[in-house]
C-alpha cells in the first residue's frame, strides 16, 4: 500500500471534514486524523492520475486553490506518512519526537538524549513501555510496519455546506468572488467523489446583523468549479451590498448522478448541447431566471394562445403542429388596407375560445405585401367589409 498524508499547520474549525470530502475524488480510502491531518491510500489511483508525481501535483494545486497550505508525505504505512508530514522529513528515523509523542513524554526522552524516531527505536522495548506507556511503542510498530493499523474511512456527505470567515469585511459584492472560488473547489471535489453534479447552489452573505442568499441555477447538472464561479460572478456583478460582508457560506444539495461522456468522431451533439446550456445559464444569471425560456406548442387554435413557456431544452414529443401554414414571427395585430396586399391562400377559419372570455372568430389568409414579404392576415369571420389585420410574417 501507499499512503499520502496531508498535514495542515493552520486549519479553521470544521475545515478538516471539507478537505476529507474533497480528497475523496482521488481515492475512496480517505481517513481523517484530527485535528489537522488527512490520510489517503492511493496505490490503486496512481494509474488513473498518471503516477505519483502527477497525483502529488494535483493535490498541491487543489490545496492551494482552497486557500490552504499543507505538508505532504508518502509512506507504506499511514502512521509513517503522518509522522513524515508532521516532521517534514524524508525518512521516518529522522522524524523529531515532538511530531510523534506528547509533550511530557517528549521532554523526558529529550532529557536522556533521544531526539528522533531512530533514537527511539534503539531503546530497550520493555523499559520504553514501562516509562512512556505501551501506546508509544504500538505507534512505533505501526509506523515501521511491524504491526497493522486499521483505519476508519471517511464517507463523503450527501450535501455540501462550508463557511469561510473573510480576513476583512467586504463592501463590494464582486470582491467576494475570490473567496467563494475556494469553497467551490471544495464542492467540486465532493461532487467528483460522489460522481454527481448539481443544478443549483446557494451563497449566503453573512454580516453582523443578518444574512442574504444568492441562488445560482445551472441549465444542466455540473460540478466544474470554474463554470460555477463564472455564473456566480454574473450574480455578484448585479448585487449591491447593504452592509459589509464578514463571512460567506456555500450550500448545495439534491445531487444528481453525473457521468462523463465520450466525444464523437464526427461532430459531438452532446458537447454542442452542453455549450447551449452554458449560454442559457449565463444569460439567466445576468438577465434573471424568467428572462430566458424555451417555447413549445400549446393545443389551442388561437395563435396568441398556441404557445407556452418551458424550461430551455424541454419539449413534448407529442405536441402536434397546428393545421395550415403558420408564420415564424407572430406580431401584435395591426391594421392594413385591402389595397396593400394580395391574397395567395385561404381562408382558414379559426372560431374558438368562447369558454374563457377571449372568443375569436377570424378568417386567416396568406398574402403578399408590396415589399414582397409573405404575411398572415385576417378579418372577422363572415364579414366581407370587415377591417383587415396583419398577425404574422413568414420567414
Amino acid at each position: 500500500m501507499l499512503w499520502v498524508a496531508l498535514h495542515f499547520p493552520l486549519l479553521p474549525q470544521g475545515a478538516l471534514e471539507a478537505i476529507g470530502a474533497w480528497a475523496c475524488q482521488f481515492t475512496p480510502k480517505v481517513s481523517l486524523e484530527p485535528p489537522r491531518a488527512v490520510l489517503a491510500e492511493v496505490e490503486g489511483s496512481l494509474r488513473l492520475f498518471g503516477g505519483l508525481k502527477s497525483l502529488k501535483s494535483k493535490l498541491h494545486a487543489g490545496i492551494e486553490d482552497m486557500g490552504f497550505s499543507a505538508a505532504l508525505a508518502t509512506a507504506a504505512t499511514p502512521r509513517a506518512a503522518l509522522w513524515l508530514s508532521c516532521g517534514r522529513c524524508s525518512s521516518v528515523r529522522d522524524v523529531p519526537l515532538e511530531a510523534v509523542c506528547k509533550s511530557e513524554t517528549h521532554l523526558f526522552l529529550q532529557s536522556i538524549g533521544v531526539h528522533t524516531v531512530g533514537d527511539l527505536s534503539r531503546l530497550p522495548r520493555e523499559g520504553l513501555a514501562q516509562r512512556c506507556g505501551r501506546e508509544l511503542l504500538d505507534d512505533l510498530d505501526r509506523a515501521l510496519g511491524s504491526a497493522p493499523e486499521p483505519r476508519a474511512f471517511f464517507e463523503p456527505p450527501a450535501r455540501f455546506s462550508a463557511r469561510l470567515e473573510l480576513p476583512a469585511p467586504v463592501s463590494h459584492a464582486e470582491g467576494l468572488a475570490f473567496a467563494a472560488q475556494r469553497l467551490l473547489v471544495q464542492l467540486e471535489g465532493l461532487l467528483a467523489a460522489r460522481q454527481a453534479g448539481i443544478r443549483q447552489f446557494t451563497l449566503a452573505l453573512i454580516d453582523e446583523e443578518a444574512e442574504a442568499c444568492l441562488d445560482v441555477g445551472l441549465a444542466s447538472p455540473a460540478r466544474d468549479s470554474d463554470r460555477m464561479a463564472r455564473l456566480l460572478q454574473e450574480k455578484l456583478s448585479l448585487t449591491t451590498l447593504e452592509r459589509p460582508v464578514e463571512a460567506i457560506r456555500l450550500e448545495a444539495a439534491d445531487f444528481v448522478s453525473l457521468n462523463e461522456f465520450t466525444s464523437g468522431l464526427f461532430g459531438d451533439a452532446a458537447a454542442e448541447a452542453e455549450d447551449w446550456a452554458r449560454l442559457v445559464e449565463r444569460l439567466r444569471a445576468r438577465l434573471g431566471h424568467d428572462a430566458v425560456c424555451g417555447l413549445a406548442t400549446h393545443p389551442d387554435h388561437r395563435p396568441e394562445h398556441a404557445w407556452r413557456r418551458v424550461e430551455p431544452g424541454e419539449w413534448d414529443p407529442h405536441d402536434a403542429p397546428p393545421p395550415g401554414p403558420r408564420p415564424l414571427w407572430l406580431i401584435e395585430p395591426r391594421k392594413i388596407k385591402e389595397s396593400e396586399f394580395t391574397t395567395l391562400a385561404g381562408p382558414e377559419r379559426i372560431e374558438t375560445g368562447w369558454w374563457d372570455g377571449d372568443e375569436a372568430s377570424r378568417d386567416y389568409f396568406v398574402a403578399r405585401l408590396p415589399d414582397g414579404a409573405l404575411a398572415w392576415i385576417y378579418r372577422e369571420a363572415g364579414l366581407s367589409s370587415a377591417q383587415w389585420f396583419v398577425h404574422g410574417l413568414f420567414a
